[in-house]
């Protein structure tokens, strides 16, 4: 009776829900591309990128030089002027990028390495371009007084992002090819900016006409103004909100090829079973990108090398569920979320039905050998497709694998689409395989609401039987958004011999329903910008109906006109423990738990030189007791060199045994220029007992092309420092031709 009384509420809760929003106010409609309309013109010369702005030709350009703020004060004028001008001839688009600013000296630059978080807290420019005017995805460019360089694909315009929490949707990691010259002048700032067109995909025609916003940040103020204002509850990467670009046409983009052939060099050195193993390296491959046709684009990898990929953050696993690590190697990043099919929201995610880092990588980390592989992702029209094909070498002695993933997407409406997705994996020299097939879709009937999910089921053999084991998944999430509110309800259903093995799920077996709702006032006192609180309810079943897990989380977070924020939160736990596990050698018996769990932090400004994170967490914990604390010092020491370090404490005291986990952080960057720059990080985990020292050189030498220099160890003696369990130096170069 309990859990029909339940799952009766939660059918009548999310009914409710449907319904509010169903009769709620319209909110406005979508801003007309006819509303914000810019010409680009074309450039009599190309001009010269000196950040100067004093060329005859910038005279000429089509101009944008009203902007709306968003932040602080919805809808004011901007307190600094803003103009932007565009350029185009055949082979590239320019931008210049004037910022007026009455306190020149308070101008926040610090950060000059390409990709850096940090862009974005301090005085910036964010470009983003529709350019298949879909409403749906775009490529975004940020840069900074500095002339620093952000990149980043938009896909389902950036749906699930949450801070702290990657999506997806959003692909911080691709790099493509542009250039940005930008300085500091005696009444504010300029940069000017050139995007190859073969860097962009877009329709084959002669007249072009894409979607385009355009946001500065002035950093000392928090404030954000837009040239197509947007209201608070969406950012930059809401495209369909966008304005028009027009004007461009006859461009060229030759024959659409780029080849970049590498090479690797280095050495490492391995312990194994006490003994020293050194291995010399050395290696050629070649990756390559071809536009099939306007809107498709087909990337070739032959003896695939990921030599320069950043090691992964450490990370303590206190549950008995797998931890979710982002893909960071260059291949299966570019389009990566066209391949997409999961969970509607990054933090705790639920289901990621193709997750890349399957490929390539065993269970415990370490490299699987790439011999090739292809990739075909673009838009006809609108359909969006995805195929993925690649095959691995014998490694650990396993065999190699293929691995084939398609992905189809249908845009109908304005912003919504369907679509289905086809995941086989196959061994090379055996019988096992694993497929998955996925029917999912995103409706947009509204433009606070979006409804999606998919339903999904996969096959694998069974052992010493010709039959399958099939399985189930099944997901819907249904959100609501405005400037006030947040409202969503998901619920999930993934049947015990549901085993995606190339997609990330951390639990099956398993219904959960979550209803979650949130607030955004702006009290306007105590420097207070806004306060987000909140309130969720997730219940989690076995399939057999019987309550597994719940959780009533309660948060009040606080962001205050300075860029700090304060967040503070109670948790009220159940989990039900079926099978004993173990935590750092300590068991966890078989049992019901009920706990509870307080937890307050404070970030300060992250535009300032010098900022902190302090966390505190007191809380029960499986019949014992558990605290977390967190203190992060970061100092800007210039605008070449930074340092970050950060140390996290997890004390646990549980019936059968307590045990104290550390982990240990320190990141030193320094920019000799914004295209070269060294990275070096150092960590410590109590768990493995070791430390580990990861430090990457990249020199940019022209677009498109990089030298690397990285060198990695692990240390396993804490207190002397000296013993080390691996070691490694490699030397990568890539060169970019196009054509």
């Amino acid at each position: 009776m309990h859990i029909h009384n339940i799952r009766l509420n939660t059918l009548r809760l999310g009914t409710l829900m449907l319904i509010l929003v169903s009769l709620a106010e319209p909110a406005e409609a979508q801003v007309n591309w006819d509303t914000y309309r810019v010409r680009a013109v074309r450039a009599a010369a190309p001009p010269v990128l000196d950040g100067i702005l004093d060329e005859a030709t910038w005279g000429a350009a089509g101009r944008i030089d009203q902007f709306i703020q968003q932040e602080p004060e919805e809808g004011a004028p901007p307190t600094e002027r803003t103009e932007v001008y565009i350029l185009f001839d055949a082979e590239n688009l320019y931008l210049g990028l004037r910022a007026w600013d009455s306190s020149p000296q308070g101008v926040t630059a610090t950060e000059m390495r390409r990709d850096s978080d940090r862009i974005l807290e301090e005085d910036n420019f964010q470009i983003i371009f529709d350019t298949f005017k879909d409403s749906r995805s775009g490529y975004m460019f940020v840069t900074n007084p500095l002339g620093a360089q952000l990149d980043q694909q938009i896909f389902a315009e950036g749906e699930g992002a949450r801070p702290g929490y990657p999506t997806s949707n959003i692909n911080r990691d691709w790099d493509g090819v542009w250039h940005v010259t930008a300085r500091v002048v005696e009444d504010g700032w300029v940069a000017e900016v050139a995007i190859p067109m073969v860097t962009l995909r877009f329709p084959a025609a002669e007249q072009q006409s894409w979607g385009l916003n355009i946001m500065r940040n002035i950093g000392r103020k928090n404030e954000q103004v837009f040239w197509v204002p947007l209201s608070k509850e969406f950012n930059l990467e809401r495209v369909s909100l966008a304005g028009s670009l027009d004007g461009m046409e006859r461009l060229n983009r030759g024959l659409d090829l780029r080849v970049t052939p590498f090479v690797t060099s280095g050495a490492s050195r391995v312990m194994e079973s006490g003994a020293e193993n050194d291995v010399f390296e050395r290696d050629l491959g070649l990756d390559m990108k071809y536009g099939v046709t306007a809107g498709l684009n087909l990337d070739i990898t032959v003896n695939t090398d990921f030599a320069q990929a950043e090691v992964d953050d450490e990370q303590v696993n206190l549950t008995r569920f797998q931890l979710f690590f982002p893909e960071k190697r260059d291949f299966f990043l570019e389009n990566s979320g066209q391949f997409t099919v999961g969970s509607a929201t990054a933090v705790a995610r639920y289901a990621d039905l193709f997750f890349s880092r399957r490929i390539g990588l065993s269970s415990t980390g370490e490299s699987v050998p790439i011999v090739g592989g292809a990739r075909l992702t673009g838009k006809i029209g609108r359909n969006d497709i995805a195929i993925l094909d690649v095959q691995t070498d014998e490694a650990f002695g396993n065999s190699g694998e293929n691995f084939l993933v398609a992905k189809y997407s249908r845009n109908i409406w304005s912003r919504s689409r369907i679509g289905g997705l086809v995941v086989n994996k196959e061994e090379t020299n055996g019988d096992h395989y694993n497929r998955t097939y996925a029917f999912d879709a995103s409706l947009a009937p509204h433009p606070n609401l979006t409804v999606m999910g998919f339903v999904a089921r996969t096959e694998t053999p069974v052992t010493g039987s010709t039959d399958s084991a099939d399985g189930i998944g099944k997901y819907v999430n249904a959100t609501w958004l405005d400037s006030d509110w947040r409202f969503y309800a998901e619920h999930v259903d993934v049947g015990e011999d549901f085993n995606p093995e190339v997609g990330f799920l951390p639990r099956r077996g398993i219904e959960t329903t979550k209803i979650h709702a949130e607030r955004n006032p702006r009290p306007d006192f105590w420097g207070i910008r806004v306060l987000s609180p909140m309130i969720n309810w997730t219940y989690t079943t076995d399939q057999a109906g019987r309550r597994i897990g719940e959780r009533w989380h309660y948060m009040l977070g606080t962001r205050f006109d300075n860029g700090a924020y304060l967040n503070m939160w109670y948790n009220d736990n159940f989990d039900r423990v079926d099978n004993a596990f173990a935590l750092n050698g300590v068991t966890v018996p078989v049992g019901d738990y009920s706990f509870a769990e307080w937890r307050v932090s404070f970030d300060s400004n992250p535009a300032r030189r010098v900022y902190y994170n302090l966390l505190y967490a007191p809380q029960d914990f499986y019949g014992g007791k558990r605290t977390d604390g967190t203190v992060k010092l970061g100092l800007r020491i210039s605008d070449r060199l930074s340092t970050e370090g950060q140390f996290t404490r997890n004390d646990v005291e549980l019936p059968g045994g307590d045990f104290v986990v550390d982990l240990a952080a320190l990141r030193v960057d320094f920019a000799m220029s914004p295209t070269m720059a060294i990275r070096s990080v150092t960590q410590y985990n109590s768990l493995t007992d070791q430390f580990g020292t990861s430090a990457r050189f990249r020199w940019t030498y022209s677009p498109g092309s990089d030298l690397y220099v990285v060198y990695d160890e692990i240390r396993r003696d804490p207190n002397t420092l000296i013993e080390y369990r691996d070691r490694r130096l490699i030397v990568k170069a890539t060169f970019l031709v196009t054509r």
